[in-house]
Formats: C-alpha cells, sequence, structure tokens
C-alpha cells in the first residue's frame, strides 16, 4: 500500500463528496457557469472590509524593520493584546495576551489545542450536526470522537445527551456557534447549564475536562442577538477561531487560540499550547497578517448583506414547503430532505443544476446544507429552479 492504510480509507470514505463537486464541474462545462447554482461550499463571496486594505497600504507604504522574522512561537506582542482586550469587553474575563497564541486560523489553533491537551485514547465529545473535520482532527491527537446529538428540531445543546456520553474518557468537549453546518447559536442558558456539569462530573471523575469553543462566524449572527461568551460559563474554556468569516481572509490563514483566564493549570496549558504550536510544524501565525489584524478586532464585514440572503431562502424555502429552523447566525441553511436518503435528494438537485451538500457529511442524514455566502443575484436566479426541485421532490403540485 502506497499510503497509510487510514488515509486510504478516509479518502474512499469521502469519495461520495469529490464525486459531487466533480458533478458540479461538468455541469457547468455543459450549461454554463451562470445556469449552475452552487450552494457548496462556505467561502465567503465578499471582499475584506475598507480597513483591511487601508492598513495593508500603510504597512507596505511604512514597512517596520524585522516585520518578516520569526517571533515568538505565541505570536507577535501587540496582535495578543490586542485580541485579548476585545476578549475581556466581550466576556468579562480578566485576559492578557499571555492567554493568547496567534495561529494558522481555527483549524490551526484546533490542532494545537487537541495536542496540549490529548492523551493516547482520550475522549472528544461532538455535537452533531458537527463540522465534518473534527473526526479527523481528533484522530490527528490520538483521541476517540464521540458524538451527542443536539436537539433535532432546534439544534440548540441537549445536556441530556451530552451527559449520556461522558466518561472516564472524556478529556474535551467542542462546541461551535453560530454553528456550521446549522446556523444554529448556542443560548446563554444552555452555555450556563453546560458550565455547570462540566463541573459537576469533573468533581465525580476526578478529571479536568475543557470545554472548546470553536467561533469562526462569532460576528455573524442577527436580529439584534447578543452572542453569550464561553469564558462567563465555563472556567475550563479555550476558544479557537479565526478572521477567515468577520474579515473574509479564509486564504490567509489567521486566527487564534484563546484559554480563559480562570482555567485550572493555566500556565502549563499555555506553556503547552506555544509548543505544540511550533511542534506541529505551524511554527508561528503568519507574520504580516498578525500586523493587519491587530488594528482590526472590532471591524467585520457587512452583516446585513448576509442576513438579506438568509431572509431571501428562507422565505421562498419555507413558501416551498421546505422544513427548516431558521438559523441565528453564520451563513447556512440546514433544512430536512424530503427524501429519507439526503444524498439521493442531493442528486435530485443537481438535475435542476442545483448544488448542495448533504447532511450525513455533517453526522445528519436526512438534511442537506445551503450555504448562502454567494451573490445575492445567483440566489435570486436559482428560485425558479428551487420551484422545479421542490415540485419534483413532491412539495409542490
Amino acid at each position: 500500500m502506497a499510503i497509510a492504510a487510514k488515509i486510504q480509507m478516509y479518502i474512499e470514505n469521502a469519495s461520495w463528496i469529490r464525486r459531487m463537486f466533480e458533478e458540479g464541474e461538468r455541469l457547468r462545462s455543459i450549461h454554463g457557469a451562470e445556469n449552475v447554482y452552487d450552494f457548496t461550499l462556505g467561502n465567503p463571496n465578499v471582499e475584506p472590509p475598507p480597513e483591511f486594505a487601508e492598513e495593508f497600504r500603510r504597512l507596505a507604504a511604512e514597512p517596520m524593520p524585522g516585520m518578516h522574522r520569526y517571533m515568538s512561537n505565541a505570536g507577535y506582542d501587540d496582535c495578543r493584546a490586542a485580541v485579548a482586550a476585545v476578549i475581556a469587553e466581550d466576556s468579562g474575563a480578566q485576559m492578557t495576551g499571555g492567554q493568547v497564541v496567534m495561529t494558522c486560523g481555527a483549524s490551526g489553533a484546533l490542532n494545537v489545542a487537541l495536542k496540549t491537551i490529548l492523551n493516547q485514547g482520550d475522549e472528544v465529545i461532538i455535537l452533531a450536526p458537527y463540522f465534518v473535520e473534527y473526526k479527523f482532527y481528533i484522530d490527528n491527537h490520538g483521541g476517540v470522537p464521540v458524538v451527542a446529538w443536539t436537539d433535532r428540531e432546534t439544534f440548540q445543546i441537549d445536556l441530556a445527551a451530552i451527559e449520556a456520553v461522558i466518561t472516564g474518557k472524556t478529556r474535551a468537549i467542542i462546541v461551535n456557534t453560530p454553528n456550521n453546518p446549522t446556523g444554529a447559536v448556542y443560548h446563554e442558558e444552555s452555555l450556563r447549564e453546560l458550565g455547570l456539569l462540566v463541573q459537576r462530573k469533573e468533581r465525580e471523575l476526578e478529571r479536568q475536562i475543557y470545554v472548546i469553543s470553536d467561533e469562526p462566524y462569532a460576528r455573524i449572527f442577527y436580529d439584534g442577538l447578543r452572542l453569550p461568551h464561553i469564558f462567563a460559563y465555563v472556567d475550563n474554556s479555550i476558544v479557537v477561531t479565526s478572521h477567515s468569516k468577520d474579515l473574509a481572509l479564509p486564504g490567509e490563514r489567521i486566527g487564534y487560540l484563546a484559554a480563559n483566564p480562570r482555567m485550572t493549570h493555566l500556565a502549563l496549558f499555555m506553556e503547552g499550547a506555544v509548543f505544540c504550536n511550533r511542534t506541529l510544524g505551524y511554527v508561528n501565525a503568519p507574520a504580516l497578517m498578525q500586523r493587519l489584524v491587530a488594528k482590526l478586532q472590532r471591524c467585520s464585514v457587512d452583516i446585513d448583506a448576509y442576513q438579506e440572503k438568509r431572509d431571501i431562502l428562507y422565505h421562498y424555502l419555507t413558501e416551498m414547503g421546505f422544513s427548516m429552523t431558521r438559523p441565528a447566525g453564520a451563513f447556512y441553511l440546514f433544512p430536512r430532505s424530503p427524501f429519507a436518503d439526503d444524498v439521493e435528494f442531493v442528486r435530485l438537485a443537481q438535475q435542476h443544476h442545483i448544488l448542495l451538500v448533504p447532511g450525513s457529511g455533517f453526522g445528519a442524514p436526512g438534511f442537506f446544507r445551503i450555504a448562502y455566502c454567494v451573490d445575492k443575484e445567483m440566489i435570486e436566479r436559482s428560485l425558479p429552479a428551487w420551484r422545479s426541485l421542490a415540485k419534483s421532490a413532491g412539495l409542490t403540485t
């Protein structure tokens, strides 16, 4: 065998995803890109906010000596301090830059966190529907993923389901709010109760349990909602996030890991995280991006534009008979599939030139995901195809 057996198995199990994208390319080549409606990728179609370009030009015009050299593996002190200041404002925690590690995106931050805390065989609870890469990241570091479902109607945290799978091997729980793929934003009371549950289980099991909050969509929420901060409710909590969505910089791979200052053994955790950031091969987050985002911690893309797209799709699709929970954040809809086999439904959608992701890819068969981080004009142009699809699926006559 030319590659590791486990990797070959992962590739083969994901082959239907490859076939879906290949089918999209085939449809575009036949019908033209303007006649194919691609809702598959969570890749922001907007440009970074104007402040990003302004700061970029300033740095180019006034370069600092040594600005491209190595720095501490944790990142530049001024960038870490800027991140910490915003977290302190949002959470009420007594944050300093010493509790922040700049990373290569949220994925880099999550891998650093898992590498730091996991022993071989430790269990990490993930909440379904979940971001598919979580299982791979956990496996990267010898952990075992354990799935607990959220409420299947609202996608809110189900405390009983989490408690049912906590064991003497549980080391962490990953939460993702606003959520990919559902768009759910976890309620303040749910996070408070999760913190109490973790504290109780830590006492019972005499074992530290971390809650890792994956937050790349933390600034994308709607309807005047207040987004509760995990640090206010869970002492042994870690935030991993990026600026891929709020600043529309997914290709720049810039994010951070932040530890709750009330964490047990905080200094040891931070020392471990800095060590793992280096030895996983990330070494440090991109230097230029650190200089830029340090000045942009309160900046964001236009959230109203995403909300408008959500409202258009939610209004028309529910009118056509599709069943879904109205998302409160991120830029995804997660309707129920009209067919029991969500992959079969996604294939039917392709016949109408609509590209979707089946819920099976997120551990949630019977659903499908729509990413609406696309042009508003494409959404409006796709509506006749959606009506035709709804009729073919038996939702309308």
